[in-house]
């Protein structure tokens, strides 16, 4: 490119017969130069002395957009740091959080086994849960009635949790939760907690043979009343039914007892 003629847009005037007749005004053929600096120091640039006001105005576009992209530049390595900085922070909170899972998992799978390990409020007949003070009442009715003690012991800690003084809303007692007109129709005499348990086997007993056997219908029956039973075939609600399930699942766990 002519050196003197840089920045500068020559508008030649031809004739009909295609020579040249002259150029327009503001570029000469050999001006005197002037150098010039961009603004943001990009490059240098020369000028022609006499270059006009229109050039001179998009050279300063031109470097108007030069600044612009050297601010681009200088912005983007910013814009990663926050984005790398945003990253770390993310990935921190989810190594917290999957801390604060595994914590919780931990707790949860380890309370039943601290829980085990407390010492228990009385004395315990081996694994059967039975308080040392009710052992004999209890392997009385089993041999009275020929139901297995873990069966009864079953029983016993779904109705009372082994509360000898537990008493229902409805006016059931003891250990087994026995009503006083159930005592009296089975002609068994009151006498305290160990009566108490002789009571409720044989009452649980009777309803056995009243179900031919069934199991489940004995416990829904001792539950919620042989009549109701009767009347629909089964449990008379999920509440009773969930009953007889939690107590044929603690029966058959404490089955080696």
């Amino acid at each position: 490119m002519d050196g003197g003629l840089l920045g500068c847009r020559l508008h030649s005037r031809r004739g009909v017969d295609g020579a040249e007749r002259g150029r327009d005004r503001g570029c000469l053929a050999a001006p005197s130069r002037s150098v010039f600096r961009s603004q943001n120091g990009v490059g240098w640039a020369a000028v022609d002395a006499s270059t006009s006001w229109r050039t001179l105005s998009e050279l300063d576009l031109v470097f108007a957009r030069s600044r612009r992209r050297a601010a681009v530049r200088r912005a983007q390595p910013a814009r990663r740091s926050a984005l790398d900085g945003r990253t770390v922070r993310a990935i921190v909170l989810a190594i917290a959080l999957l801390g604060f899972v595994a914590e919780g998992t931990r707790l949860v799978e380890t309370a039943p086994a601290k829980l085990a390990a407390r010492k228990p409020a009385r004395p315990l007949v081996q694994s059967c849960g039975i308080p040392k003070a009710y052992a004999g009442a209890f392997r009385t009715a089993s041999r009275d009635t020929g139901l297995p003690l873990s069966l009864l012991a079953a029983v016993a800690w779904e109705e009372s949790r082994m509360d000898p003084r537990a008493l229902s809303a409805a006016g059931a007692q003891g250990l087994l939760q026995v009503m006083p007109r159930t005592a009296r129709s089975l002609a068994t005499p009151p006498g305290g907690p160990n009566a108490d348990i002789l009571v409720g086997a044989r009452y649980l007993d009777q309803l056995l043979n009243r179900f031919d056997g069934n199991l489940e219908l004995a416990l829904v029956a001792y539950n919620a009343g042989p009549t109701a039973v009767e009347k629909i075939g089964g449990a008379p609600s999920l509440e009773t039914l969930r009953y007889a399930k939690n107590v044929e699942a603690r029966a058959a766990a404490l089955a080696a007892c």
